[in-house]
Formats: structure tokens, C-alpha cells, sequence
């Protein structure tokens, strides 16, 4: 009996993290360059139920024979549980807003699990990957996340402009006053989903180094459009259905609960009375 509550516990458990994850996403719908999250849910290791008892064997002596002898009852389940949260890497749609800051990021051809992002310097000096390219140019010129942190180009140094008066061409190249800047720094990653997600729409390596560079991946197809930026992928329709999908499996196995608890309080209260 003690087991079935853990068992619907640990289901309403997962369901209220999906909850937050599809909460999450819906957020951030409106964020640009957001990937929205996929969860991943996976059932405990299950138990093999035996009876073990003894079974008696008649033979001629003056004591009898007693055998171990194990019934197989069945497989037990132990719950479940949500393994993980994945980002789903597809591309969002362009939404064109006409400021010469904003970026966006359109993939043509990307191998399985591939993609690109804008590499930005982080706050400790490492390099950190963005698909939101709504950028801006600081008071001494740098172009800027919104969140502050500085673009890179494709040598890792930062960009920085005489003015917010420049042009970037699909293959990344920046002319501002005087003739071409620089070029954007984009990164390439095999298996995004390897990427350790940093919250603001940051990424960053799982041992810290840099991503391989986009241009020189021949198999990465890419162009950048200047005066869009791209939208987050969630699907708002979809994820509200999720959402009360998972809220309907949480109130489910919270009634089971409140079964079992009715049960537990028959047998206290009524069962185990001494008449």
C-alpha cells in the first residue's frame, strides 16, 4: 500500500516539472532566438514481485522434507520521473523590425542536431553562443547584446563601431564608415544538445572551449539577414495543449492519492478495530 504512494507521488512529481518546463516556454514565446525546452519523461527500474514459501515432499522418514520453492508473481512499477529537458534547435521565424543593429541568424542546410549561433564574450571573459541577435552599440561603440555583453567577430575580439550606421551582408561581413569592419564570429556545434543552457538565451560549451568556426564548416549552409531577428520557436498552440495534458495527468494521480488515503484510513480506523 505504502508503495502506491510513492508510485503516484513521483507521477505527480514529473507532471509538475513539465508543468514548470511548458510554463517556461510559454514565457518566453515572445523572446527572440528562444528554443524552447522538450522534456523527456522515463519510468523507474521495475521490480520483480516472488512468493517465496516452502513446499513439503513426502518421503519415508520420521521427518518431512521441506523445499524452498519461489512463485513468480510479476513486474512492479516504481514511478516515473522527467529525465530531462532538451532544447529543440529548430529555426524560428524572421520577423523583420528595419533597425540596422538587429541580426538574424537563417539556416539553409544544418547537418542532424547542427547549428549555429552568435558568439558574444561572457562575463568572465569565456565565450558564450546566442541565437538572439537583437543587438545594440554601446556609448564607446561595441556592439552589444541587449543584455550587455559584447558581440565578437571571428578572430574572438570584440566589435566596435564608430556608429550605429553600418551594413552586414548574408555571408556576415560588416562595412561601417571607412570599409569593412569586421565579420561576425559565428560558431558552429555537431550536437547542440551538448551545449550547457545558461538562462538569457546563452549557451556555452561543456568544456569551456570554443565552437569550431561556421564559415569554414562546409557542410553548415547559413545566411544572415540585417534588420530581422528571429522569433522563438515555441508553438503556443501546442504547448498550451501540453500544459493541460500534463495538468490533467497531475490531477489524476493526485485522486489516486486521495484513494489510497481513504483506504489507509479505513484500515486504521475500522479494520484493525477491536469490537
Amino acid at each position: 500500500m505504502f508503495r502506491g504512494f510513492y508510485t503516484v507521488a513521483s507521477g505527480m512529481l514529473a507532471q509538475q516539472r513539465r508543468t514548470e518546463m511548458l510554463t517556461n516556454n510559454m514565457a518566453n514565446a515572445n523572446t527572440p532566438g528562444f528554443k524552447e525546452d522538450q522534456s523527456s519523461l522515463r519510468a523507474f527500474p521495475e521490480m520483480l514481485l516472488q512468493r517465496m514459501d516452502d513446499q513439503g515432499v513426502n518421503i519415508p522418514t520420521q521427518k518431512g522434507l521441506n523445499l524452498p520453492f519461489n512463485k513468480r508473481i510479476g513486474s512492479l512499477s516504481t514511478g516515473v520521473y522527467m529525465q530531462e529537458a532538451i532544447p529543440a534547435f529548430k529555426q524560428g521565424d524572421l520577423k523583420e523590425t528595419g533597425l540596422g543593429t538587429d541580426m538574424a541568424l537563417l539556416d539553409v542546410f544544418m547537418p542532424e542536431n547542427g547549428s549555429v549561433f552568435f558568439s558574444v564574450a561572457g562575463p568572465n571573459g569565456e565565450t558564450q553562443y546566442t541565437r538572439n541577435g537583437n543587438f545594440t552599440v554601446d556609448g564607446q561603440g561595441f556592439l552589444t547584446t541587449a543584455s550587455g555583453l559584447q558581440v565578437l567577430n571571428d578572430a574572438g575580439n570584440p566589435i566596435q563601431l564608430t556608429s550605429d550606421q553600418f551594413t552586414v551582408n548574408e555571408n556576415g561581413v560588416l562595412s561601417g564608415e571607412g570599409g569593412v569592419t569586421a565579420r561576425l564570429g559565428i560558431g558552429f556545434s555537431a550536437d547542440a544538445n551538448r551545449l550547457i543552457k545558461l538562462g538569457d538565451g546563452l549557451y556555452q560549451t561543456e568544456d569551456g572551449n570554443a565552437l569550431a568556426n561556421a564559415y569554414n564548416v562546409p557542410n553548415a549552409q547559413f545566411k544572415l539577414q540585417q534588420g530581422f531577428i528571429e522569433r522563438s520557436n515555441v508553438d503556443v498552440s501546442r504547448t498550451m495543449t501540453d500544459m493541460m495534458t500534463a495538468y490533467r495527468a497531475f490531477e489524476a494521480n493526485q485522486k489516486v492519492l486521495q484513494a489510497y488515503d481513504k483506504s489507509m484510513e479505513k484500515a486504521a480506523n475500522e479494520v484493525g478495530r477491536i469490537g
